[in-house]
């Protein structure tokens, strides 16, 4: 049985528009989080006009007639604000003192349909996310690994790039058109989730949603169809020549969404693999043989078929044919011999360690609450332990077979000039 069960308990409200309110009572906090998801993120754009949902979620902030600054708002009645993108999603939050719980609704409600922008904040906030996307992804050593991976892993799906764009380019053309097509396409109540974790009172927050929310139009065509990736097969390999520090490997193996029952087993696998210090990778190739001064894995955990990814950064003295092989002999062992209970047992704890942990705050709760509700239902916040005792080492070699195969696998090769 899993070792920390925390039931979350939460209840379900949907206006005639579309949206969707979750709400999660806790009252040993006198604060409130207050969360609102879009269902749209960077797979919903087109490859010659990528970094859009990056670049709207900073213009989300330009202000309204009525708001101007959204930040100073905040902060009047004690507030934090902060928001992300990836690939699936958009996510806005708030927390603030629960007597102040109405603010929230106010400015989110206002910046859903009243957004205006002129073209100075247009230009300015495109500057912002240009710098961005250099300091992150050209002026850092590997900062475009993920333009090389996912572009490599993917021939189809929209995952081929990153959230910050594909090109600079792309940002740079951005018109005010794009950016109003765009919001009034995906920015509206039918294609949102509203939670709330806190201090509050049922039958107030649902009167506060009907006042804010409930004369909000259901609008927009947020329908987005994309080809799904076909099944790869054969291995692809990137090499790129540049001014690294180290040499530097990351491999990417094509794995299951997060709403397929395999997901559970094959996030274990990465976790096995390379999870903290004391998993397979970084103990026999790190610590032990020294062939790499850090070496990791993990999953992306996307809704759509996603990745599992190996990576690291070489030791001085070893040379790439060395470093890929002593990998694919750790992949093997995970494709011919069941891990050991023992050794599956600390991971699943580990998990559920970490879920426990998170489920305490009252801004992870929201969050959560409304990614589980995209994918079909907020209870499974409270499946997620149960999920992941299931898995058996049975399960573990079964699905390391299917996955961890080289035709499956998608390698860049950072090399020192």
């Amino acid at each position: 049985m899993p070792l920390n069960i925390v039931m979350i308990q939460f209840e379900r409200h949907i206006l005639d528009n579309g949206l969707v309110i979750l709400m999660n009572i806790d009252k040993t906090t006198p604060l409130v989080a207050f969360n609102i998801l879009y269902n749209v993120g960077s797979k919903n754009e087109e490859e010659t006009k990528t970094g859009l949902a990056h670049l709207f979620e900073h213009l989300m902030f330009s202000g309204t007639e009525s708001v101007p600054d959204f930040d100073s708002q905040t902060q009047i009645v004690g507030g934090e604000n902060n928001a992300f993108t990836n690939a699936d999603i958009t996510d806005f939050y708030i927390t603030l003192p629960a007597q102040n719980i109405e603010t929230a609704f106010w400015l989110e409600s206002d910046r859903m349909v009243n957004l205006v922008l002129s073209n100075e904040k247009f230009e300015n906030e495109k500057r912002v996310v240009i710098e961005e996307f250099k300091e992150t992804s050209i002026n850092v050593p590997y900062g475009d690994m993920w333009h090389h991976l996912s572009g490599l892993s993917y021939s189809k799906h929209p995952y081929k790039w990153p959230t910050i764009g594909k090109k600079i380019e792309h940002i740079e053309n951005f018109t005010i058109d794009d950016i109003f097509r765009y919001y009034n396409n995906y920015y509206h109540p039918g294609n949102a989730v509203l939670s709330i974790s806190g201090n509050f009172e049922k039958e107030n927050v649902i009167r506060l949603a009907e006042k804010w929310f409930g004369r909000i139009s259901k609008t927009g065509q947020s329908e987005f169809y994309f080809q799904q990736e076909p099944k790869q097969k054969s291995s692809k390999t990137k090499i790129i020549n540049e001014n690294v520090p180290s040499n530097a490997i990351f491999m990417a193996f094509h794995m299951s969404g997060r709403n397929d029952n395999n997901y559970y087993a094959q996030d274990l696998i990465s976790d096995v693999l390379g999870r903290g210090r004391s998993s397979r990778l970084y103990h026999n190739l790190v610590k032990d043989k020294e062939v790499f001064t850090d070496l990791y894995a993990y999953v992306t955990g996307n809704i759509d078929p996603g990745l599992l990814i190996v990576g690291g950064n070489f030791a001085d003295k070893t040379d790439s044919d060395f470093a890929i092989e002593s990998i694919q002999k750790e992949l093997s062992l995970m494709k011919n011999k069941q891990v050991k209970k023992h050794e599956l047992r600390k991971q699943i704890n580990k998990i559920e360690n970490q879920m426990a942990f998170s489920e305490i705050g009252i801004l992870n709760k929201a969050i959560n609450l409304a990614q589980y509700e995209l994918l079909g239902d907020a209870d499974l916040i409270n499946k997620q332990e149960e999920l992941y005792d299931k898995v058996n080492p049975e399960d573990i070699l079964r699905e390391s077979k299917k996955i961890l195969l080289e035709d499956n696998c998608s390698k860049v090769l950072y090399l020192k000039s």
